[in-house]
């Protein structure tokens, strides 16, 4: 029985997606500040969480970027067929005159790249956003199913 499972939530993963370009972190759970030192810039969306899901006819990428305009979101396509994406949450401007109790939201940047199969069209690449969930959607090219042609058997 493997432990793997445990480690991700029992979310749908699998480590060894031969796909993902995300490197796991086995202290991104620890909370101690003497383990790990996160600076604003890197602490807003470490952690984003992507579902890729397969259907007959696309790869179907879904992002939780709760709070961000789609201005402040990126999707982008490398040459190698690497999809990236990006964003941005600003720091929310202080005001002297306020007193702050609690600052839980975190703001930052954030960056996460697939590699996208073989299969993938990459000239036909769609996004959207609603509701905070953003929507990236590569359809796959078409597999040709090959003519098959039965032979009669003489004899």
């Amino acid at each position: 029985m493997s432990l793997i499972p445990s480690f991700f939530g029992n979310r749908r993963s699998n480590v060894f997606d031969p796909f993902s370009l995300d490197v796991w972190d086995p202290f991104k759970d620890f909370t101690s500040s003497s383990l790990t030192t996160r600076t604003p810039e890197t602490s807003a969306f470490v952690n984003t969480r992507i579902d890729w899901k397969e259907t007959p006819e696309a790869h179907v990428f879904k992002a939780d970027v709760p709070g961000l305009k789609k201005e402040e979101v990126k999707v982008e396509v490398e040459d190698d067929r690497v999809l990236q994406i990006s964003g941005e949450r600003k720091v929310e401007k202080e005001d002297k005159n306020d007193t702050w109790h609690r600052v839980e939201r975190s703001s930052g940047k954030f960056t996460r790249r697939f590699r996208l199969p073989e299969n993938a069209k990459m000239d036909q690449i769609k996004a959207s956003m609603e509701n905070g969930v953003l929507t990236v959607t590569v359809p796959k090219m078409e597999v040709k199913k090959p003519d098959v042609k039965a032979i009669d058997i003489s004899g």
